[in-house]
């Protein structure tokens, strides 16, 4: 007879790589059942958009055959928990707030903020956007919203909450949404930054796992207002490989390390990084330079997440309001689901350590 100490010893053999501790350990095996030599179990991930996902059941299964029994039938339901930091008195329901920023702009941020939420979701994560980004907001455009008005419901209490808009399964408001896009709003600073408190605080989100903000371009007010105001999980550094972008992306970069700050920077994202023909797809063409992100990223010690072609295609998806990263059979579809991979699992691992479960000395790995 088979045990459930044989089962977990032998699963005790399998560390999460990120996290530097065995599955049992971490508490990551589920529901674990046993008759005669069929075994099932669920192993909950940090994460549906977890890049080891099959290595972790492979690992399990093969554990499981050498510690316990070559004729083991075993059954692993893959599942997720998507963990948060720990110091979330604020806007409980939404596990981690993720920012998207650049220090320049006309660097994709937007394109880059759209089409990751959306990497997230099609993972199975429940996802919001923000577009916080008050002088270009973009998020209408790209998920053809042009012209839609969110609607509110009043509480028990009553209190009025905005109603995100839903769309392609990600929950979306954006300041361009309470404008009139032919119009200029001239924003004061203290006007701007109340505007954006409201889509975080006078919003119904429910539950989400994920809460993507694209920010606006440089380090001015609503950065300042958002970082100091909410618990941010972490931020996503956007830029081109040219040196004038770098310059200001570094600046970018290093406001989220100041002091009265200290957002955890979670990787840089070179977008544009270079054109191939679509008649001559082994072709690439560095036409703003080579390997400026990663070279970002190595300065300041963070880890390089990808890099995204000029493709027409992303312009064509994000003029149509259908982002590309809706074509699962597309590269650069694979090119963002992949980045997704890596944003949730560096988050994972900095919830982890927050909570005590890694060494605060461990190397992240993702470069």
């Amino acid at each position: 007879m088979i045990s459930q100490e044989q089962v977990l010893a032998a699963l005790r053999n399998v560390e999460d790589p990120d996290l530097k501790k065995d599955l049992v350990t971490l508490n990551m095996i589920k529901d674990l059942k046993i008759e005669d030599k069929q075994i099932r179990f669920t192993l909950e991930l940090t994460t549906p958009a977890c890049p080891m996902k099959d290595m972790l059941k492979n690992a399990c299964l093969n554990a499981i055959k050498h510690f316990v029994s070559q004729e083991a039938e075993i059954e692993i339901n893959i599942t997720s928990r998507v963990t948060k930091p720990m110091d979330t008195t604020q806007l409980k329901a939404i596990r981690n707030i993720v920012l998207v920023s650049s220090g320049k702009g006309g660097v994709g941020k937007s394109t880059v903020a759209s089409n990751l939420a959306i990497a997230l979701g099609a993972d199975g994560a429940k996802v919001g956007l923000i577009d916080a980004d008050i002088y270009g907001p973009s998020v209408p455009t790209m998920f053809d919203l042009v012209g839609a008005k969110p609607s509110a419901r009043e509480t028990e209490e009553g209190k009025t909450l905005i109603m995100p808009i839903e769309k392609y399964g990600i929950k979306l408001l954006s300041l361009g949404f309470f404008a009139d896009p032919d119009q200029p709003v001239p924003w004061r600073g203290p006007m701007a930054s109340n505007a954006v408190k409201q889509l975080f605080n006078d919003a119904d989100w429910g539950e989400l796992d994920y809460l993507i903000v694209d920010l606006p371009p440089g380090t001015g007010d609503i950065h300042i207002t958002i970082t100091q105001s909410f618990p941010i999980a972490g931020a996503v550094i956007v830029t081109t490989p040219q040196q004038v972008a770098l310059a200001d992306t570094r600046k970018g970069l290093a406001m989220f390390r100041m002091p009265g700050i200290n957002i955890p920077v979670l990787g840089v994202i070179e977008n544009m990084a270079y054109f191939t023909p679509q008649e001559l797809p082994e072709n690439k063409y560095y036409i703003f330079g080579k390997d400026g992100g990663k070279a970002l990223a190595k300065s300041f010690d963070v880890p390089f997440l990808g890099e995204i072609p000029i493709v027409q295609s992303i312009t064509e998806g994000g003029d149509s309001g259908v982002p590309i990263a809706l074509d699962p059979d597309n590269s650069i579809a694979q090119s963002f689901a992949e980045i997704a991979g890596k944003v949730a699992q560096q988050i994972a691992i900095n919830n982890a350590r927050t909570a005590g479960n890694v060494s605060s000395g461990l190397e992240i790995d993702a470069k």
